[in-house]
């Protein structure tokens, strides 16, 4: 840990509360290399955690209460009782994904009394970047929430929880940010899998490096409904799917659930949503004659609070993306498993790999909608500037683009994007090295003792 920081932070925390920290919470953020928006459809991932992550120092208190604050000062502090947590879903307060964090923990220990906690939060996690900075907040305070009661959870509870606990701020998410951010380890990506949760190394070849860029368009998915009518209409295209062909719908949730009854491959349910859904969006009122369901129950079953407005679904397009990237995700760990050891890396497994990140973007573009003009543009120049593979990561509608960079190209890639993006738009300019930067996989959440600094 860089010590540098700590020593700063030290400080900070003693200006604001009066005492040293006990102990400091550390919690990664992440990039996806490929798959996007299919670990809510229970399909597997491919992320790995950054460096940049979210830092905490906590000291316990007597009063019952969390005291927030932020060496950012774009975030004002705030603080409320132990007791009665009120998580506001209307707006995206920076302190609500504390607070999810430190609900979701208090709840699952069953503690009648938790201990009292000031904390200060740093982050070096670009805000609505797409690399996950507020999931690594919730992480982080439930990762501190547990030390300070003094209690011991697993790191893989600690991730289930923490899924389950963010969605108090209103966004359905699957479980990829949480996992990858405690179950981590440094120097691999992880596969996640889901139900049941367990994560598997999967080692990058020497030579490799991943690049990510922000395209200076920040994204908050809990504060839009964008995010939520994706998850929206994923179920509801499971629930079709399903009922045409004679399964248990109404005991189908995800789309994965609708492979596993019908026992193919993830291509053999692209034939199927060629054969048994159309392209054209689908009304709320052909979609309650298809599933027999009244407009209240369609709202109460399948939809959430900032999605029953929506008037047309698009199911054939979502599921197509789903299915499609569910098995790149699949070709993806398969190349990295053959690929070349020690001796340096293989230019057709380089190709390989960059041509499935290249159909991730495409599919997230075309398909899923969830791209901008802005990460078009990105990833176009990042592949003219020598990347073999480039794609947006994180929910999208702005954020960031992870490339796939030859290390002896990787001089010449930097001084592309730069004069190709970032100098095309002095507003870009600012702070550069936050925006683009190469990346290793880092470890995953844990707690730091404290360490008192030398005066």
């Amino acid at each position: 840990m860089d010590t540098e920081r700590l020593a700063r932070i030290e400080d900070h925390f003693k200006t604001k509360f009066g005492s040293t920290p006990q102990f400091y919470a550390r919690a990664p953020g992440r990039v996806n290399l490929i798959g996007e928006h299919v670990d809510y459809c229970g399909y597997s991932v491919l992320p790995m955690a950054i460096q940049q992550d979210i830092l905490i120092a906590v000291a316990s208190n007597n009063m019952s209460e969390i005291n927030l604050s932020n060496t950012n000062p774009r975030y004002c502090d705030f603080s409320n009782t132990v007791h009665d947590i009120a998580i506001d879903t209307t707006r995206p307060f920076w302190y609500n994904y504390f607070l999810c964090g430190f609900k979701g923990v208090q709840e699952h220990l069953g503690l009648s009394e938790t201990v009292g906690m000031n904390c200060l939060v740093d982050g070096t996690i670009p805000a609505n970047s797409g690399l996950s900075s507020s999931s690594a907040l919730v992480c982080c305070a439930g990762l501190a929430t547990m030390a300070a009661n003094q209690q011991t959870i697993s790191m893989k509870e600690l991730a289930e929880i923490c899924t389950r606990s963010e969605r108090y701020v209103g966004t359905q998410g699957g479980g990829m940010d949480q996992s990858i951010s405690f179950l981590a380890r440094k120097g691999s990506a992880m596969l996640i899998d889901f139900e049941p949760l367990r994560a598997t190394e999967v080692s990058m070849p020497p030579g490799a490096v991943f690049v990510i860029a922000s395209s200076c368009v920040e994204m908050n998915k809990a504060a839009t409904a964008h995010f939520n009518v994706r998850v929206a209409e994923c179920r509801i295209a499971a629930k079709i799917l399903a009922k045409a062909m004679s399964l248990r719908w109404q005991e189908v949730v995800k789309l994965k659930d609708v492979q596993d009854a019908q026992q193919v491959s993830t291509m053999d349910m692209l034939a199927m949503v060629e054969t048994y859904l159309h392209p054209e969006p689908y009304s709320r009122h052909e979609i309650c004659s298809a599933l027999e369901l009244s407009n209240t129950q369609l709202d109460s079953m399948l939809l959430s609070q900032n999605t029953t407005h929506v008037q047309s679904f698009k199911l054939y397009q979502r599921a197509k993306h789903v299915f499609g990237e569910a098995d790149r995700v699949s070709e993806f760990r398969l190349a990295c498993h053959g690929a070349p050891g020690q001796g340096g890396t293989d230019a057709a497994f380089l190709r390989s790999v960059g041509e499935l990140m290249n159909a991730s973007h495409s599919s997230c573009r075309d398909l899923y909608e969830c791209s901008c003009d802005e990460l078009d543009d990105l990833v176009n120049i990042c592949l003219k500037s020598g990347a073999v593979g480039s794609r947006l990561t994180g929910a999208g509608w702005g954020g960031c683009t992870v490339s796939l960079v030859p290390a002896e190209r990787l001089p010449a890639f930097m001084d592309g994007v730069r004069g190709g993006f970032y100098e095309a738009d002095p507003r870009r300019m600012h702070q550069l090295a936050e925006n683009f930067f190469a990346t290793e996989p880092a470890a995953g959440a844990s707690i730091l003792k404290h360490q008192p600094t030398a005066n």
